[in-house]
């Protein structure tokens, strides 16, 4: 694997780069004013419309797909559909702190789903990683908390779009072994936008009559945290194990709460930074330790310039 001198890889670089991409994706759904399903049909929809103009180079492996490819990339599909629409109306009722602290439970389902179904042991470095991020995650959103009113109903929201996001992980953790990272983000964006279509047409949510500013906000939400976040993600899903890249959710509340305090102007206590410290510092203890293949497959790829 290509390091540099201080022996961070390229790898862990780009890591770092989707957490910042992912944070954004709070901010420009609670600018909205659309509906939250509208707001990720049309997230996905818009991204698949950018990545468009690649799909001949990858018109090949686009369709050389099997059966159980298809149903698999369909259930993949489905499942960030559903994530989108939990985890987004999550934010019209709780705050970006509290919705984003519920995503940490993500690694700790698909590392258990990971061991289930793949065999994939973590070490005793991973775990205490893990450990301090989730410790520092409870504490950046421990003030936050409610248990009662449209707060506790957003954090159950949350809760339950953590559950789809780890399954859809875990799709793809077995999908992109055989499938490339563009044809397996093509068609699950694909199918997921279409299941939020579906459910747009049942609840009778309009499809026009937007403003300019919220077209822009759907577009920003297709290239920053789905293009630079999800899309990069799903790529590195094929060098490090599933639930390092999951980890990533980890880095998101200190990074997204910040943004918030900003641009939102919701509260964030001293307290709540130095839990912060916490939560980078076990991403990083993990993700050093997370890679599952190891220097041999990121230099094979990188040699023969393979389009994962």
């Amino acid at each position: 694997m290509n390091r540099s001198t201080k022996g961070i890889t390229t790898y862990e670089l780009l890591y770092v780069a989707g957490i910042v991409a992912i944070s954004f994706s709070s901010i420009f759904i609670k600018w909205s004013q659309a509906d939250v399903a509208v707001i990720a049909m049309y997230r996905l929809y818009l991204t698949n419309l950018l990545l468009l103009p690649f799909a001949w180079k990858y018109r090949r492996e686009l369709f050389a797909l099997t059966r159980k490819q298809w149903l698999m990339l369909g259930a993949s599909g489905l499942m960030l559909g559903l994530h989108f629409l939990l985890w987004m109306a999550s934010l019209r009722l709780t705050t970006v702190a509290s919705s984003t602290v519920i995503l940490t439970l993500e690694p700790v389902l698909v590392m258990l789903g990971s061991y289930w179904i793949y065999k994939t042991k973590a070490n005793s470095a991973m775990l205490a990683g893990m450990g301090i991020a989730i410790i520092g995650s409870v504490m950046i959103g421990a003030g936050d908390f409610s248990l009662s009113g449209d707060a506790l109903a957003g954090d159950i929201l949350s809760f339950f779009g953590t559950v789809a996001v780890a399954a859809h992980m875990l799709i793809g953790k077995g999908l992109r072994d055989s499938v490339g990272a563009f044809p397996y983000n093509f068609w699950v964006f694909l199918f997921a936008a279409t299941a939020l279509a579906v459910y747009n047409v049942a609840v009778g949510n309009p499809f026009t009559g937007y403003s300019g500013q919220e077209w822009g906000l759907f577009l920003l939400l297709a290239i920053v945290p789905t293009l630079f976040g999800h899309y990069l993600f799903n790529w590195l899903l094929k060098y490090m194990n599933a639930t390092a890249v999951s980890m990533s959710v980890l880095g998101e509340p200190v990074i997204s709460s910040l943004l918030a305090w900003v641009l939102l102007k919701e509260a964030l206590t001293g307290y709540q930074l130095v839990a912060g410290v916490f939560i980078l510092s076990g991403v990083w203890l993990f993700i050093r330790r997370g890679q599952d293949r190891g220097a041999e497959l990121a230099s094979k790829a990188a040699s023969n310039g393979s389009a994962v």
